[in-house]
């Protein structure tokens, strides 16, 4: 029986910094999956025993760090489960899933402006046009890859098909963008292809493939691009992690 976490009183760390950590948690073991609802601030309260200025820290703290978005009318909703564990992985699609040294082959299906759906609008917390690409790739003659990125047009300067096809997409945000990169969170999950993409990796539609969705985040923490990734076939993922210094 899962015991719910309470407020230690007798504690010397902030009111604040307690809930902060309770709401996180509840994000990253998947008890709030993406796109959840949170509670409103007046139960938050109620459930925790805290006023409305704590709650409201906590809240400001965990939507600036990108766990969290306030839709003004509808609540307060979870983006993505994130984990900051005090280390950094590699932001190259084909680096964290296959390792360094894979020969990656990719055609480019589509690339241009458009208005973003309401999950890439909480995502990148913009209202505004964003550049989409899309594009299908092979590692080694193997694991068909279809990949989406969205960047706001505002951070970005300019890209090219060249810049798509050959080169890192970490790599071009950093050098034709307005903001750099700090952060870069990541969820992997299982997921069943839809028939426009089955057809594109030309595999079963319901075939089980993994999902890897990336959002990279400036320094001032606010989201810059958004990455989708889909990899038919595999079973297994490689990723190698590093402690900060």
């Amino acid at each position: 029986m899962k015991i719910e976490r309470t407020i230690d009183r007798d504690s010397k760390q902030k009111l604040y910094v307690q809930i902060y950590s309770i709401i996180k948690e509840k994000i990253e073991n998947g008890e709030w999956p993406s796109g959840t609802q949170i509670p409103t601030e007046d139960e938050l309260c109620k459930t925790y025993d805290v006023s409305k200025v704590t709650v409201r820290e906590a809240i400001q703290e965990l939507a600036r760090e990108g766990y969290l978005k306030r839709q003004q009318g509808k609540g307060t909703f979870v983006l993505y489960s994130v984990s900051h564990l005090g280390l950094v992985m590699r932001t190259r699609l084909t680096d964290v899933m296959y390792g360094e040294g894979v020969t990656t082959r990719k055609e480019l299906l589509e690339k241009r402006s458009i208005e973003p759906s309401e999950d890439i609008k909480n995502v990148l917390l913009t209202e505004n046009e964003v550049f989409y690409a899309r594009y299908k790739s092979s590692v080694d003659s193997d694991y068909p890859v279809m990949e989406e990125v969205y960047i706001p047009l505002v951070t970005l300067l300019s890209i090219n098909d060249e810049d798509i096809l050959y080169r890192p997409f970490f790599d071009v945000i950093e050098e034709k963008g307005t903001k750099k990169i700090s952060k870069v969170t990541q969820t992997i999950e299982m997921v069943k292809l839809k028939e426009d993409v089955a057809h594109q990796l030309q595999m079963k539609e319901g075939t089980h493939a993994l999902c890897v969705n990336r959002i990279f985040f400036s320094s001032d923490g606010s989201p810059i691009a958004f990455s989708r990734g889909i990899i038919g076939g595999m079973k297994k993922v490689y990723m190698e992690l590093k402690r900060l210094k």
